[in-house]
């Protein structure tokens, strides 16, 4: 049986919007520390350390059953959940870092898309076109709407310019609980599925292929990878629907070059 979708007040809403801007902060502290020679590893380092010792919050990923890092980092034809390690970043890699915060019992869940030094005009359009479809996705959020419609639209863009939408992961409800319901599908039909209610909170977080959509996981079984070894993007978001639309509670505090905010 599936647990209720919970409503949440406007004081809990604040509360899981305070745990979404640390996690979203994390995120945007990272930006320069992502570059060529620098290990997936140490950058899981420095998100500890500042959760820990600048946030004074807790990194939910550790030990999640038994995830053994912090952040998940997924480097080019990985999809999610990455394990970080002594891989080194080089010249032209895309890199979803993907982080997890407990401030106060509530959870922050965010991930954005880093590139290292220069890459293809292709790894661009990928990343570009899966931060679209993520907007595409959380516009259409609003009482009354359903989740098939956030799936449509995600679906819809993502195949308009060529690219394909993993099926296997989902975006899901949040809050003092990590994975709850809804689950919230990146493809789907207008108007089908559950009917969206202010106070739901839950992330949206489209993975999208170059190539084909299937994915495999590895013999560690965490890591997750293309099985064509295309290149994958991701972004996600914690999404509040609020009395009139939605409110975006993962909003990035700084500024990055060609992604508008979502408003």
């Amino acid at each position: 049986m599936r647990n209720p979708i919970k409503i949440n007040t406007h004081a809990e809403i604040a509360q899981s919007r305070e745990a979404g801007k640390l996690a979203a902060e994390v995120l945007a502290m990272l930006v320069p520390h992502v570059k060529a020679g620098v290990t997936t590893d140490q950058l899981d380092q420095l998100c500890n350390d500042y959760i820990v010792n600048v946030q004074k919050a807790i990194p939910a990923n550790v030990g999640y059953h038994g995830f053994p890092k912090t952040v998940c980092a997924s480097v080019n034809e990985v999809v999610c959940h990455g394990i970080p390690s002594k891989r080194v970043l080089k010249d032209g890699d895309i890199v979803n870092l993907d982080i997890a915060v407990i401030k106060d019992g509530w959870f922050g869940d965010t991930s954005r898309m880093y590139v290292v030094g220069e890459t293809t005009p292709e790894a661009r359009h990928l990343i570009k076109t899966t931060y679209d479809a993520m907007c595409a996705g959380i516009r259409v959020v609003r009482p009354g709407a359903t989740l098939g419609d956030i799936g449509h639209a995600i679906q819809s863009l993502a195949e308009k310019e060529g690219f394909s939408v993993v099926r296997e992961y989902c975006g899901h409800g949040i809050g003092k609980v990590y994975h709850d319901e809804p689950q919230v599908l990146h493809y789907g039909y207008p108007e089908q599925g559950l009917k969206l209610k202010a106070g739901m909170i839950f992330t949206i977080e489209p993975m999208l292929n170059a190539g084909k959509r299937h994915v495999k996981s590895l013999a560690d079984g965490w890591t997750v990878v293309t099985k064509d070894q295309s290149l994958s993007a991701q972004w996600e978001h914690m999404i509040a629907v609020t009395d009139d639309g939605f409110e975006v509670l993962t909003a990035w505090p700084d500024e990055i070059d060609g992604f508008a905010p979502i408003n």
